[in-house]
């Protein structure tokens, strides 16, 4: 988020640490007077002492000033209406499971959930609520990452039986299962020994920017004109991601262009983002499924990924050593070229 200058708005009114910010929504508006800008939600104003509290988050190249939101509509510049402008789309959250570099696993999996972004506020309460159960004293300090629930290594995972750790993953994948129609989930499976050449990190995100966007495209045909945008966990893959993504946007994917991105990748800190959170434990699901052959997890969310006309398109398991997989992703596939 860039700052551009703010008149009679005290130093006060700006966080201390931007990458604490959640990305849980995107609001812009030009409800200003001369020295004076004012940030909304769904719910009307927000006061500046709950602007950040609140967790919202803005396009990176969205310049807010006394005069307007520049860098997003010219004609806001030196506007001086007091009617409000919403700019609202889908977000795909996405974190990954296994390692690259770790020989001891055959598959890396990158995996998330797409939301309109008003569902942020309510996916983000739910696990709030979860976080209290397990510690009532202090619930912000629970991140949800699923490899550590399952491992129980570190508190407060620790604390609890393997029963009670595998409880708390089907609990967060239940927020998922729960969640409106239009939460979708998306997820790619690569099999690295199939791939010696590539990265399977790039190659998962490659696929998973094609399928977003031509989810975006069905969205699209069908009225909604809403665009999207991609946020991933912080990681060592951000330059090469980003940089991959602006190419997506000039020259396409192997499988065509992308259309309907609104922005090359934001990347958080997990622990800031209940999002982020999900996001780890659908890619996490899908990792188990892969490389432990336990679809306990995964069947909870399967009826969530994106499909059209009895076809998954959420789900992708890239791989060369078996013509005839069984898993639910390969079946579709080849169902629809039957």
């Amino acid at each position: 988020i860039y700052f551009n200058h703010f008149k009679g708005v005290p130093s006060s009114f700006f966080p201390q640490n931007l990458d604490a910010i959640s990305p849980s929504g995107f609001y812009f508006c030009s409800h200003h007077d001369r020295n004076k800008t004012y940030l909304v939600d769904d719910m009307g104003f927000v006061h500046k002492q709950r602007f950040f509290k609140n967790r919202l988050t803005f396009f990176r190249y969205a310049v807010m000033s006394s005069c307007g939101w520049e860098g997003l509509r010219k004609r806001f510049i030196g506007c001086k209406s007091t009617r409000l402008h919403f700019f609202f789309m889908h977000i795909l959250y996405l974190d990954d499971a296994g390692s690259a570099g770790n020989p001891d696993e055959e598959y890396l999996v990158l995996g998330g959930i797409s939301i309109f972004e008003a569902q942020a506020s309510f996916l983000t309460s739910a696990l709030d609520n979860l976080a209290s159960e397990i510690s009532p004293s202090n619930p912000q300090d629970v991140e949800f990452h699923a490899s550590e629930i399952f491992s129980r290594r570190a508190a407060p995972w620790d604390k609890m039986t393997k029963d009670e750790a595998k409880g708390v993953l089907r609990a967060v994948l239940g927020v998922v299962a729960s969640s409106y129609d239009s939460a979708k989930a998306f997820a790619c499976a690569v099999h690295k020994p199939s791939y010696p050449d590539r990265d399977p990190m790039q190659l998962a995100f490659e696929d998973l920017c094609s399928r977003f966007d031509r989810y975006l495209g069905r969205l699209h045909a069908s009225g909604d004109r809403q665009r999207g945008m991609i946020v991933l966990d912080e990681s060592s893959h951000e330059t090469t991601l980003q940089e991959m993504a602006r190419n997506f946007r000039t020259l396409g994917t192997q499988w065509g262009g992308i259309r309907y991105l609104a922005e090359t990748p934001l990347f958080v800190n997990s622990k800031a983002s209940r999002c982020v959170q999900l996001a780890d434990h659908v890619a996490y699901a899908v990792f188990r499924r892969y490389h432990a052959s336990d679809t306990s997890y995964l069947d909870i969310i399967a009826s969530r990924f994106d499909s059209h006309e009895n076809v998954i398109h959420g789900l992708s398991h890239k791989q060369t050593k078996d013509p005839n997989c069984m898993c639910l992703a390969c079946m579709s596939r080849r169902s629809s070229r039957a």
